[in-house]
């Protein structure tokens, strides 16, 4: 039997049922996070449950437990569906009402859901490196937040994958932004240069992790906006996300980066990123290197 989390209870995941009411589902109406696990724990479980909170908040969602209990509560649902690799999604919607676009009124309580995915690490395409085109970015303003509202983070990736690619790396106009559900790294003359956490781009958690990595490990880094032409002339380039980890690029639009190859800084970053993770979750079974 698998389990999922619904609300303040963990049950069997064939029962867990929202309302056809769900503002979730009629309106995308709510906020998600995903968290990897790696040997049964949860790796940076502090920063994905900060930036749940503070996305829930930034569309004035009141989210019904405090982080603590939101913690202990996902620790139990991993423990009880033996999670040891992969995944757990987790949305709160702001809870079931009569369909109207306003707010609704009165004592509604916001619809918390986790469950558990499992799912071993993509080492082929770590050690390899992936291919990837490019598209305009038609989202919204405000993908600072981890928003349900996806549509236009699928049309990208699926086209992407139409073209037998990992990823669609988004641009507006010729200002490179992110992934369809990625950051993006390119280097430039040995600094890493990736967009500025502002409200055209997701903060990245496993971005910030290789911030900090390059920092504690005197790697040169800017958080600027840089360009298409700046992208297409990188010596390296590289995606990040919590089930990406440190993604190596070695194609965009057909064109080969470092003919194919993925970059030295790239492999670096990856083996900082894989003893990061070992820090905080337990020696890994397979490694990239």
């Amino acid at each position: 039997m698998e389990f999922a989390l619904l609300n303040e209870e963990i049950i069997d995941r064939s029962q867990a049922k929202v309302d056809i009411e769900d503002r979730g589902y009629q309106f995308g109406d709510g906020v998600y996070e995903v968290i990897r696990v790696y040997n049964g724990k949860m790796f940076t479980l502090t920063e994905h449950l900060k930036r749940f909170a503070d996305s829930a908040e930034s569309i004035g969602i009141s989210l019904p437990f405090t982080s603590l209990k939101l913690s202990e509560m996902l620790e139990e649902l991993t423990e009880k569906n033996n999670l040891q690799t992969g995944n757990i999604y987790m949305q709160v919607t702001r809870g079931t009402a009569p369909r109207n676009h306003l707010f609704p009124t009165g004592n509604v309580t916001p619809t918390l859901v986790a469950y558990t995915i499992n799912g071993v690490r993509p080492l082929e395409n770590l050690k390899s490196g992936v291919k990837t085109i490019l598209t305009e970015d038609i989202r919204w303003l405000r993908c600072d937040i981890k928003s349900l509202n996806l549509l236009g983070n699928l049309l990208a990736k699926q086209k992407a994958s139409e073209q037998g690619c990992f990823e669609a790396i988004q641009h507006r106009g010729q200002e490179v932004t992110e992934g369809s559900s990625s950051n993006i790294f390119m280097v430039k003359n040995g600094t890493v240069i990736t967009h500025e956490s502002n409200h055209l781009i997701l903060k990245g958690i496993t971005k910030d992790v290789i911030l900090d990595l390059c920092f504690k490990n005197n790697i040169p880094v800017q958080e600027r906006t840089f360009s298409l032409t700046e992208l297409e002339e990188a010596e390296e380039v590289f995606l990040s996300s919590t089930t990406a980890e440190v993604m190596p690029v070695i194609e965009i639009d057909g064109k080969k980066i470092r003919s194919g190859i993925p970059g030295h800084l790239t492999r670096k970053l990856q083996d900082l990123f894989e003893k990061e993770i070992e820090k905080q979750c337990g020696a890994l079974v397979d490694n990239v290197m």
